[in-house]
């Protein structure tokens, strides 16, 4: 099978259903954007997390990402119907976040990104994660039905992310980053 077939490049590619579609359309930005989500999360692993649960959790949001990408890929007159995000995916989540949150030395100050190769990652992939928010976001926006559960996902992925990031940090001894505003008038 080539992997090249031609077919897109007059601009249009085509959904799970075959409708063509522009490849500048809201839905092909919103899963192109999450599959940008899902490689700055490989690129995360491969810079190696602190802990094999983290990293377990980090696979599973790929494998969750593409169903995700799936989901929204496809037209819901489609006769396959990708598996989608469930109540249990976001709840795990939440138990990740919540499990190393509380390893997390506490603070009131905003984070900037960096500290070691990882947590910048994660960082990178955090604000990915929100602009694949905003992208899905959009979509229902223009009339397009999304899940509440692929927006609650999308959104507790970007916490998780920013306390993967902060978890880098503190497990392998570099600072945290803070912002220092410059409280100096023009």
């Amino acid at each position: 099978m080539k992997i090249y077939t031609r077919t897109g490049d007059a601009g249009t590619t085509s959904l799970v259903g075959g409708t063509r579609v522009a490849k500048t359309a809201p839905r092909l930005e919103a899963y192109g954007t999450v599959d940008e989500l899902n490689s700055a999360i490989g690129l995360l692993l491969a810079f190696g997390v602190p802990d094999n649960t983290t990293a377990d959790t980090l696979l599973t949001a790929q494998h969750r990402l593409f169903d995700l990408g799936a989901q929204l890929a496809t037209e819901p007159e489609s006769k396959y119907q990708p598996r989608g995000i469930t109540p249990a995916d976001i709840a795990a989540l939440e138990t990740h976040i919540d499990r190393l949150d509380a390893t997390l030395p506490r603070h009131n100050r905003f984070i900037l990104p960096g500290g070691t190769p990882a947590a910048a990652q994660a960082h990178v992939a955090r604000t990915v994660c929100r602009r694949a928010e905003r992208r899905i976001l959009a979509l229902a926006d223009a009339g397009i039905s999304v899940a509440p559960e692929t927006v609650a996902y999308v959104n507790r992925l970007s916490d998780y992310l920013f306390i993967v990031a902060r978890h880098c940090c503190v497990a392998t001894g570099a600072p945290e980053i803070y912002w220092e505003p410059d409280n100096t008038k023009n």
